[in-house]
């Protein structure tokens, strides 16, 4: 059987970090790509094989993703699945959020969705088939107090991924847009306590929903999962 590769951008921890480990233990090349190669290193140690590749990116670059997805496809082939889980937030009242931060949650959330796309879907359409999954959040639903232009950027990607899934709907490529709540990632470390953060899905939680909707079914596909968090009240 011909090896499958995935791409995932944000990788280095969280929900990109899971995924990893996962199809890595599925038997996938895996490439792993972010800003921080230290973590990067860290995950790839931290797999029981060494079928994996390291890059780091800066996914809000058009010209160093056209770059690094050239070496990618050079060095390990065609990418089978494209995952686009780099994002950034940064909260508060809309009008404190700085300039320097309405540029990072659009080039990297919705430029670098675009860009990472941009650059798999030619060897997709020749190939006709590869899948793309969005990580977009319950930010890409509905409009959330603290967080109006993290929730731009994030309606900016769906509105993106739904466009190109009618372009794709003759095609053999199938996107998958997973929107889920908060994590128990360090995405949350300067917005909730601790105790908070605990209260949280678990990120491996969430890679086993996705990996079982993204799964290839004969004339059946999933183009959205919603997860959220359920904090039953207490007595």
């Amino acid at each position: 059987m011909e090896e499958k590769h995935v791409v995932i951008t944000g990788a280095g921890s969280g929900l990109g970090a899971s995924l990893a480990l996962k199809y890595s233990e599925m038997g996938y090349h895996v490439t792993l790509l972010g800003r921080t190669y230290s973590k990067l290193r860290y995950l790839a140690d931290k797999m029981t094989s060494d079928n994996v590749s390291l890059y780091t990116i800066d996914v809000s670059s058009a010209e160093e993703v056209q770059k690094v997805f050239s070496e990618i496809k050079e060095e390990s082939g065609d990418i089978d699945i494209l995952v686009n889980n780099a994002g950034v937030g940064i909260f508060g009242d809309a009008e404190d959020i700085t300039t320097d931060a309405v540029d990072q949650m659009i080039d990297i959330n919705l430029k670098g969705t675009i860009f990472c796309t941009q650059a798999v879907l030619p060897q997709m359409k020749k190939r006709n088939e590869g899948t793309i999954i969005q990580v977009i959040s319950t930010a890409g639903l509905e409009g959330k107090p603290t967080e109006a232009v993290y929730c731009a950027s994030k309606y900016g990607q769906r509105g993106f991924t739904e466009s190109i899934s009618k372009e794709l709907a003759d095609t053999d490529i199938h996107i998958l847009s997973a929107y889920m709540g908060g994590m128990k990632t360090s995405f949350w470390d300067d917005i909730y306590t601790k105790e908070e953060i605990e209260h949280l899905m678990d990120p491996d939680d969430v890679a086993d929903i996705i990996l079982a909707n993204v799964k290839a079914r004969k004339n059946l596909t999933v183009p959205d999962i919603v997860i959220k968090n359920h904090i039953p009240k207490s007595n």
